[in-house]
């Protein structure tokens, strides 16, 4: 009997560890305002074009993540947008983005890993959206 009650303890605490605090909530809705404007800011002037389930094959100069948001820039003047169910955020805060497809292009459902910088360990994954381009004047 006694160990019924020390499960049902160890259950309340192991709910409890997952409850965001005030502050918690606050700073997640901070960072996803901060993310949201950068976003913003890095596709300004661009117009989006229509949506596709893969991206072309383009040799990119960078990859930035914007909270659930990735962002490949080919060009100054062009850019293709995924919007994942989240895990990759930390790509935005300087890990790395590993990307594997078979078909030799970025498609709507590959899954992409984030692996810490420095210690090379996997830190989360996520799958990708359709692909939206945004060029000048598109």
């Amino acid at each position: 009997m006694a160990a019924r009650y020390w499960m049902a303890g160890v259950m309340v605490l192991a709910m409890a560890g997952c409850t965001q605090t005030p502050k918690q909530i606050a700073a997640a809705e901070q960072a996803s305002a901060a993310a949201a404007a950068s976003l913003e800011t890095e596709l300004a002037g661009l117009t989006p074009g229509r949506s596709s389930a893969c991206m072309p094959h383009y040799s990119t100069t960078q990859v930035k993540a914007y909270g659930p948001t990735i962002v490949y820039t080919v060009s100054r003047g062009l850019k293709f947008r995924s919007d994942t169910a989240g895990g990759c955020e930390r790509a935005g805060r300087g890990d790395i983005l590993v990307t594997r497809s078979n078909s030799g292009q970025l498609c709507q459902g590959d899954i992409a890993t984030t692996l810490d910088s420095a210690s090379r360990a996997f830190t989360g994954s996520c799958s990708f959206g359709p692909f939206v381009r945004y060029s000048k004047g598109s």
